[in-house]
């Protein structure tokens, strides 16, 4: 612990042990870990330490400034439409504002994990959440290479897909496999596809597919590239399904949060909303 200058330890780790009569670190000439007592000090007195720091911070601002820090719970898929576009530009008008970002593909409980904000679609938000849009709708596309559909017959309708070599997606968060959804018109389909091979990854299973491995889902805005230059294919475009975007979401009482309200502010103008 320091002060706002930081020019001064407060307490020394060291210190705070004998104070305490416990090892809250193991030690070594190369290493250092935390031990469970330390471990339990972190979780349990962790939100109040961040708040105290947040409010040394807070003081040590000059006018005007904000400092802080935003932690981002953020998709692969969504890394272009959001981080790479906005957080550059961010950290140039507020430099004295950390953020980071944890990219995965996990279903979060950013309240309990510690996130500000996270980004994910919308069905997939808690409707206790603000949200924010950061895309325009896109679709769901199946996609495949030339010499993979030269090997094996384009498929035609949703249930075809269960003959096919299908690269599947596990969720990090329950390890099922996800299914493929379709639709057409008022029809939907939910197709437990099959394959060698799986991933928890989204751009992996575009990758793999783009060397004929097999057939991929995929969001349309992240495979464009690979669509344009002929090294992917749409199928069953006629099935494709069309979801509203890309959200970014945090609860309602982070709206006193400045760091965040700036960056939903930098979000809202700068995030890439055609895709």
């Amino acid at each position: 612990m320091t002060t706002p200058s930081r020019a001064r330890p407060i307490m020394s780790t060291g210190q705070l042990e004998a104070q305490l009569g416990v090892v809250l670190l193991n030690r070594t000439t190369r290493s250092v870990a935390v031990t469970d007592a330390g471990r339990r000090l972190v979780e349990e007195a962790g939100p109040g330490l961040a708040q105290a720091t947040a409010a040394l911070q807070g003081v040590s601002a000059q006018p005007g400034e904000v400092v802080g820090r935003l932690r981002l719970s953020v998709p692969r898929a969504a890394v272009p439409f959001l981080i790479t576009p906005v957080v550059p530009a961010f950290r140039t008008r507020h430099p004295r504002v950390e953020v980071e970002v944890v990219v995965e593909e996990r279903f979060v409980d950013i309240v309990a994990e510690g996130y500000d904000a996270g980004v994910r679609l919308s069905e997939s938000i808690e409707r206790d959440m603000v949200q924010v849009r950061l895309t325009d709708a896109f679709r769901f596309v199946v996609v495949g290479a030339p010499s993979y559909l030269a090997r094996h017959d384009t498929p035609e309708r949703p249930e075809d897909l269960l003959r096919h070599e299908c690269i599947t997606l596990r969720s990090q968060t329950t390890g099922t496999a996800y299914v493929w959804e379709l639709e057409r018109g008022r029809k939907s389909w939910r197709v437990p596809v099959r394959g060698g091979i799986a991933t928890n990854d989204h751009m992996t299973s575009v990758a793999l597919a783009a060397e004929g491995q097999g057939l991929a889902y995929a969001l349309e805005p992240a495979v464009q590239e690979d669509l344009r230059s002929g090294r992917l294919v749409r199928v069953l475009e006629a099935y494709a399904p069309t979801v509203p975007g890309f959200f970014l979401y945090y609860p309602s009482r982070a709206q006193r949060s400045g760091p965040l309200r700036l960056f939903v502010e930098a979000a809202r103008e700068l995030s890439t909303k055609a895709v």
